[in-house]
C-alpha cells in the first residue's frame, strides 16, 4: 500500500471516531496494520477480553515473529491460564495448557513443564515465584506494565503506536477542497453550487439546458488559493483551491522514513522544490511526469534548484534557466542490443551466477554449480583466475553448518557480485557461508572474510554504503537480512518476513540508504538501516520468487518475478506510489522455474526465457525482439550485462556461458584480443593447488585448446564429483587466430608519425591564438567535448547520433558541432586584469553534466550546461583558485585548491568554508579524491603530496616526490587514482609515477628518454586505466602501459599537427591530454594554439600498438633505459 493511501486509512479512523462508529475503528485498525491503539488493548486486558485481545494483536504481529512477540503472546496467556486456576476452573486451565502455551514448550521445555506443574497445587500462590500474585484486577495492571515495555521494544510496532497529528474532521476539509477545485473546472460556475452528492464529480449546470464537456486540467496550472476553505455543507461558498504540497518520494514506499533517519539529505528534499510559474505551461505543452509529483527527487534537478536558490542580484533570474531533463534523450536502435555472438566460453560446471567488473567492462565474474568461483577477461577468452570452494576454519563455524556439510559436502553459489569500486568480491553459498574475496589485477584473488551468515541458505549477497560505510547485505532461508561490515561483524539483523528471503536490492536516493527485499511468500519489505523494522509491506505480482533492480542511472525500479504456478511477470514501480506503473508482456503462460533479468543503459530489459533472451524497450511493453545465441541455451537462461551494456553474458545447458556483443562491444573485445595470455596466467596453472576438504577440487595444470561449439552437436556436460572433475575444468580459451600475435616476431615500439596512421578529428572554431587549451575534459556521457582557455572562455562540442555514427559518443571519424545555446552566450569566467598569463585555469564538471564550474585567476563560476548562464559565483581572489574537485559522494561538497598553498573545503549549498587544509608551500595544483580509501590526495607546485583523512580532513601523510639530484623541489604536479583506486598516478614535468594508493608509496617511475626526452606537459589513465597517455612539450604523445608504465606506442606532431605547426619555433604542443570516459583507445589534446583534436587508432588495428612480451608476468623486451630509471623497490619487483 502507497503512502497515500496508508494516509487515507489514518483520515478514516479519524472520521470513524469523531462520528462514534468504535468497532469499526479498531476493525480498521487491525487490518490494516497502521495503528495499534495502546489504550484500546489496556481496556480490553483490564476486561479479561483475552480472545480480543489476541485477535487485536494478530493485525499487527504473530506469536513466532521475534522474541518480543513471543513474549507478549507468553504473558497474555500466563495470565489467562493463572487466572482459570484463581477460579478453580482446571477443565479451562488444562485447555489454555494445551491450546495455548503449548507452542512455547519448543523454545524452553523446562518453563511448559513448571507452569503445568501448577494444576498440582490447591493454590498456585504456593509456587514460590507466584507468592505476590495479588487479586486479578492488579495482576492484570502489573501484566499490562510489561506488555506496555515489550510491544515499545517490538521493532513490528516501530512508527505505530501514534496516531498522526491532524486537524479536526481532515478528511471533510480535503473533500471540500476537491469540490472546490472540481468547480474551477466547471465551464460555467455558479456562484452558489448546490452539493447533493459526492457519487459523482460535480459539475455546475450550463444556462439554457446546453450540456458542459468535461475539462481536464493538469494541477500545476490550477492557481494558488486565495482564502482557507470553509466546512463542507449543502450550500457552501467556493474558494479558489491551494495548490497540493509535494511530498518526499521515500514517504511513498517507506513511511515516516526520511523523519526517522539519521542521515541528512545533502541536497533537497523533493517538498521544497516548487514548480515555477513559467513551467506550469511548458507541462501543458509538453505532457510529461511532472517533477514536483510524488516522485524522488532527481539528482540533478535537486542539485539545480538548491544552486538557483542563491543566486545573487545581477545574477540572471531564476525563471530563464530551465534544465528540464535528468538526462539528455539520446535515441537508439535495435543495433544497441548486444545480439551477436562473440565466443563461447567452457565453465566446467553449471553456471549458477554472473557479474561483470564495474569498470573494466570485459571482466566477468562467475559462479558456479560446484562452488568454484572463476574470474574470465573474455576480451581474451581467458580464465584468468579459479578458486575452487573450500572451507578456510571449519572450527569457527556453528554445529548446524558443521553437521549439515558433513551429512552433504555438495556446495553451490546462488549469488557472486562486485564491490561497486570493483575491488572485492561476494560470494554466496547454499549452505550458512559468504566469502569476501579482495581482487587486484589482473588476476589477483585474496581470501579476506569467511562468514557463517544464515540458518540455511544464503540466497542474496550485495555491497552497499550506509554512512560512508562499505557493507554487505545478505539474506537467507531463516527469514532475516542482515547486513555486515568488512571484518565480519553482524551491523544489523532485520526480521519481519515470514517466509525465506530470496533477493536484496540496496539503494539509495540522495543521502537516505535503504534496502528493498523479496521473499518466498511473494512479500516486498523495505528497511533503513536503523533496526526499526519494515517500512513496506506490499505483494509482488505472482507472489513467489521475485528480483528487483534498478536502473543504470537509479531512477526507475524493476521487478522480475514467477508464481508457483509458473507464471512471470517483469514489470515497473511506481515508486511514490509503491503500485505498480507498467506490465511487460511477451512471456510463456507457464515455466517450470524462476525467470532471471538484468537491465542496461537506462534503455532496456533482457530476460531469459523458452530457450532465449527477449528483450524490450523500458518505454513500451511489448518485446522488443529476442535472440536464441545461436542455440544450446537452458530453457531459463542467466543472464548479465556489463555496465556499459555492450556487452550480455549468458548460460549454456553444457556447463558454458556465451558473450553477445553489439558494435561497440566487439570493438572492445577486440581491442583486447591481442593482449598475451601470459600476462594473465593465473599461479594455479603453474602449480596446482591442493585442498584439504572434500567439497573443493584440484586444478590439472594441463591446459587443453578446445575450439568454439558447435551448436549443433553440443558437448555433454561432464559429471562433477565432490566439487568438480578436474579433467572437465582443464580448459583454455578458444582459438582467436585473427587476434593472437605472432610471438615469433620480435617486439617493436609503435610509432604514429603521418595522419594516415591514425584518425585524428579537429574540433570546429577551436584554433584560438589568443587562448590556448589550459583544461580539457569529456562528459561523462562521453558525447562531449569541454575545453577551457587561458582567456577565461569555455568550448563545447557534441557528437550527435547518426547512421555513421549509431552510438552518438564522441569519435575521430566524423567531425562534431560547435554547441552552444540560441542566446548565443559564452562561457566566460572572470579574468584578472593585471597579468592575465599568470591565471591558472580550473574546472569541473558535475557527474551528471548537468553544470560546470571553473575559475580563471578570478572568482568561481557555475554555468548551467543547457542554457551557458552563470548560476552564481563564490570565492572571490585573493587567493585565487587553482584546482577543483567534486566531492565523490556528495555534489555539494567541492575541495578547492587555492594559489596561497590551502585547500578549501567548501559547502555550496550553504555557501560556507567547512574547513581549511594546510600543509603545502605552494599553490595547489592537483586532487584526488579516493571514496574506497576515504581520502584526498592533493599535489602542489612545491612536488609534495599530501593525503588528508575525508572524515576528520586531518593530514595523515606528506611525502616529497623524488626529482633528480640538484633539482628544486618545484613545478606542477598532479594527481589521479585509476579506476579501482587501487593505484596513484603522479604527473610532474620530469617523471611518470605509479603509487600504491593505500600506502602512498611509489612502485613504478618512467623518466623522459631517448625519443620522449622532452618534458611532460600533461598526463592520463585511459578509462579502463589499462593506459597512461603523456603528452610532451615536443609535441609528442606517449601510450603506456599502466601496469609497469612502460612504454608500447609514440605518437609524433607529425601525425596529428599540420607540418607548419609540427615544425614551428617554439613547437606547438599539448597542454592537457583528456580520456574518453568509456573507450579506452580515444584521447584528446589541448594545443597552446587554441586547437583542440581528438585522436584514436586506424579502425582495422584498434588500438595503440602492442603490449611488451611478457615472461614469467613480468614484461619484457625493448624498454630503452627504462629499468635504470626505476627506484629500488621497482627494480625488485620487476625482477
Amino acid at each position: 500500500m502507497s503512502s497515500l493511501s496508508r494516509e487515507l486509512v489514518f483520515l478514516i479512523l479519524q472520521f470513524l471516531d469523531e462520528e462514534k462508529f468504535k468497532e469499526s475503528v479498531h476493525k480498521l485498525e487491525q487490518e490494516s496494520g497502521f495503528f495499534f491503539n495502546m489504550k484500546y488493548l489496556e481496556e480490553k486486558a483490564l476486561a479479561g477480553e483475552w480472545d480480543e485481545v489476541e485477535r487485536y494483536l494478530s493485525g499487527f504481529t504473530k506469536v513466532d515473529d521475534n522474541r518480543y512477540s513471543m513474549k507478549i503472546f507468553f504473558e497474555i496467556r500466563k495470565q489467562k491460564y493463572l487466572e482459570a486456576l484463581d477460579r478453580h476452573d482446571r477443565a479451562k486451565a488444562v485447555e489454555i495448557l494445551v491450546k495455548d502455551l503449548k507452542v512455547f514448550s519448543t523454545f524452553n521445555e523446562e518453563l511448559y513443564k513448571e507452569i503445568t506443574q501448577l494444576l498440582t497445587l490447591d493454590n498456585f500462590r504456593e509456587n514460590e515465584q507466584l507468592s505476590k500474585y495479588g487479586d486479578t484486577k492488579s495482576a492484570r495492571s502489573i501484566m499490562l506494565i510489561e506488555l506496555k515495555k515489550l510491544i515499545e521494544a517490538n521493532p513490528l510496532f516501530r512508527e505505530k503506536l501514534v496516531f498522526p497529528t491532524l486537524k479536526a474532521s481532515r478528511l471533510r476539509t480535503l473533500i471540500n477542497q476537491s469540490l472546490n477545485w472540481q468547480h474551477q473546472l466547471c465551464k460555467n460556475p455558479r456562484p452558489n453550487p448546490d452539493i447533493k452528492t459526492l457519487f459523482t464529480d460535480h459539475t455546475c449546470a450550463p444556462p439554457n439546458g446546453a450540456r458542459a464537456s468535461p475539462v481536464s486540467v493538469p494541477l500545476a496550472a490550477v492557481p494558488k488559493a486565495a482564502a482557507t476553505y470553509t466546512s463542507l455543507g449543502v450550500h457552501t461558498t467556493f474558494q479558489p483551491p491551494a495548490a497540493a504540497a509535494n511530498a518526499n518520494a521515500l514517504a511513498g514506499w517507506m513511511a515516516n522514513a526520511a523523519a526517522s533517519s539519521t542521515v541528512q539529505s545533502a541536497v533537497v528534499t523533493a517538498s521544497s522544490i516548487p514548480v515555477p510559474q513559467n513551467q506550469a505551461v511548458s507541462i501543458l505543452k509538453r505532457p510529461r511526469t511532472p517533477p514536483t509529483v510524488l516522485s524522488m527527487t532527481d539528482y540533478q534537478n535537486a542539485e539545480s534548484e538548491q544552486l538557483m536558490k542563491r543566486l545573487r542580484p545581477g545574477v540572471h533570474p531564476v525563471d530563464e534557466v530551465s534544465y528540464p531533463a535528468s538526462h539528455l534523450q539520446v535515441a537508439w536502435s535495435l543495433d544497441d542490443l548486444p545480439r551477436m555472438v562473440v565466443c563461447t566460453l567452457t565453465q566446467g560446471s553449471n553456471v549458477t551466477s554472473m557479474d561483470f567488473h564495474p569498470t573494466h567492462h570485459t571482466l566477468l565474474l562467475v559462479g558456479s554449480g560446484n562452488g568454484e568461483v572463476t574470474l574470465w577477461e573474455v576480451g581474451l577468452r581467458e580464465r584468468l583466475v579459479s578458486k575452487p570452494f573450500k572451507i578456510w576454519e571449519m572450527t569457527a563455524f556453528s554445529p548446524q553448518f558443521q553437521s549439515a556439510i558433513v551429512k552433504d559436502s555438495s556446495i553451490c553459489i546462488t549469488r557472486v557480485t562486485w564491490s561497486p569500486d570493483g575491488s572485492l568480491i561476494g560470494v554466496a553459498f547454499t549452505k550458512h557461508l559468504v566469502h569476501l574475496h579482495a581482487y587486484q589485477a589482473p588476476n589477483d584473488l585474496r581470501e579476506v572474510i569467511e562468514i557463517d551468515a544464515h540458518v540455511g541458505g544464503v540466497n542474496d549477497i550485495a555491497f552497499s554504503h550506509p554512512n560512508k560505510q562499505l557493507c554487505v547485505v545478505t539474506c537467507g532461508d531463516d527469514k532475516l537480512i542482515k547486513v555486515w561490515d568488512l571484518n565480519g561483524q553482524q551491523l544489523y539483523a532485520f526480521e519481519g518476513h515470514e517466509a525465506p528471503v530470496y533477493s536484496v536490492c540496496p539503494h539509495h536516493k540522495e543521502n537516505i540508504q535503504f534496502i528493498f527485499s523479496t521473499s518466498l511468500d511473494g512479500k516486498i519489505k523495505a528497511w533503513l538501516y536503523d533496526n526499526m523494522g519494515s517500512r513496506v509491506d506490499y505483494d509482488a505480482p505472482g507472489h513467489w520468487c521475485t528480483t528487483m533492480l534498478y536502473s543504470a542511472d537509479g531512477s526507475r525500479l524493476f521487478s522480475c518475478g514467477t508464481s508457483k504456478d509458473g507464471e512471470s511477470f517483469l514489470v515497473e514501480w511506481n515508486e511514490s506510489e509503491g503500485a505498480i506503473k507498467r506490465t511487460y508482456s511477451g512471456f510463456r503462460k507457464r515455466s517450470t522455474g524462476v525467470v532471471q533479468f538484468d537491465t542496461a543503459q537506462n534503455h532496456f530489459l533482457a530476460a531469459g526465457e523458452d530457450n532465449q533472451i527477449k528483450f524490450w524497450d523500458v518505454d513500451n511493453i511489448n518485446v522488443l525482439t529476442s535472440t536464441d545465441a545461436d542455440g544450446g541455451l537452458p530453457s531459463l537462461p542467466r543472464l548479465r550485462f556489463n555496465k556499459e551494456g555492450n556487452l550480455l553474458a549468458v548460460n549454456t545447458v553444457d556447463n558454458s556461458f556465451k558473450i553477445l556483443a553489439n558494435a561497440d562491444g566487439l570493438k572492445s573485445l577486440r581491442a583486447l584480443g591481442s593482449r598475451p595470455f601470459e600476462a594473465f596466467r593465473a599461479p594455479y596453472e603453474a602449480n596446482p593447488i591442493k585442498v584439504g576438504t572434500p567439497v573443493a577440487a584440484s586444478i590439472s595444470p594441463n591446459i587443453s585448446r578446445v575450439d568454439r561449439l558447435d551448436r549443433n552437436s553440443p558437448a555433454k556436460p561432464s559429471p562433477i564429483l565432490n566439487g568438480g572433475d578436474p579433467s572437465s575444468r582443464s580448459i583454455d580459451k578458444p582459438r582467436i587466430s585473427e587476434e593472437l600475435p605472432d610471438k615469433t616476431k620480435p617486439w617493436e615500439l609503435a610509432e604514429i608519425l603521418n595522419p594516415k596512421q591514425c584518425r585524428v578529428v579537429t574540433m570546429p572554431e577551436s584554433t584560438d591564438s589568443a587562448g590556448k587549451v589550459a583544461r580539457l575534459l569529456y562528459t561523462n556521457s562521453g558525447v562531449g567535448l569541454l575545453a577551457l582557455g587561458s582567456n577565461g572562455v569555455q568550448k563545447l562540442w557534441k557528437w550527435s547520433r547518426s547512421e555513421q555514427n549509431p552510438s552518438g559518443k564522441a569519435t575521430a571519424s566524423f567531425v562534431p558541432q560547435h554547441w552552444q545555446p540560441n542566446s548565443g552566450l559564452l562561457m566566460t569566467n572572470d579574468v584578472p586584469d593585471t597579468n592575465p598569463e599568470e591565471a591558472v585555469p580550473c574546472i569541473a564538471l558535475s557527474k551528471n553534466d548537468s553544470y560546470v564550474m571553473s575559475a580563471c585567476g578570478g572568482k568561481v563560476s557555475l554555468f548551467n550546461m543547457m542554457t551557458f548562464k552563470v548560476m552564481t559565483t563564490f570565492m572571490p581572489p585573493p587567493p585565487a583558485s587553482t584546482f577543483l574537485a567534486f566531492h565523490p559522494q556528495d555534489n555539494n561538497i567541492i575541495a578547492i585548491g587555492m594559489e596561497d598553498s590551502t585547500i578549501h573545503i567548501y559547502n555550496v549549498r550553504v555557501d560556507e568554508v567547512k574547513t581549511k587544509l594546510k600543509g603545502h608551500q605552494k599553490r595547489i595544483t592537483g586532487l584526488a579524491f579516493s571514496n574506497n580509501l576515504n581520502i584526498l590526495v592533493s599535489s602542489g607546485a612545491d612536488a609534495q603530496l599530501c593525503v588528508w583523512n575525508t572524515e576528520t580532513w586531518e593530514k595523515k601523510k606528506s611525502i616529497a616526490i623524488q626529482l633528480s639530484s640538484g633539482k628544486a623541489p618545484a613545478g606542477d604536479t598532479r594527481v589521479q587514482f585509476n579506476s579501482d583506486q587501487t593505484r596513484l598516478l603522479v604527473v610532474h614535468e620530469t617523471q611518470l609515477a605509479i603509487y600504491d594508493a593505500s600506502k602512498i608509496e611509489r612502485i613504478h617511475q618512467w623518466l623522459p628518454q631517448e625519443s620522449l626526452s622532452a618534458p611532460i606537459s600533461y598526463a592520463s589513465y585511459s578509462c579502463n586505466s589499462q593506459l597512461v597517455y603523456a603528452s610532451f612539450w615536443d609535441g609528442s604523445i606517449g601510450v603506456f602501459d599502466a601496469d609497469y608504465l612502460r612504454l608500447r606506442c609514440r605518437i609524433g606532431p607529425s601525425a596529428y599537427m599540420s607540418p607548419a605547426n609540427a615544425n614551428s619555433n617554439p613547437p606547438v604542443h599539448p597542454l592537457v591530454v583528456a580520456a574518453h570516459p568509456q573507450e579506452p583507445n580515444q584521447l584528446a589534446v589541448g594545443l597552446t594554439d587554441g586547437a583542440v583534436k581528438v585522436i584514436e587508432p586506424l579502425e582495422s588495428e584498434g588500438k595503440w600498438g602492442a603490449p611488451l612480451p611478457v615472461e614469467n608476468g613480468v614484461p619484457n623486451g625493448r624498454t630503452p633505459a627504462s629499468s635504470a630509471a626505476c627506484n629500488t623497490a621497482a627494480d625488485q619487483l620487476q625482477r
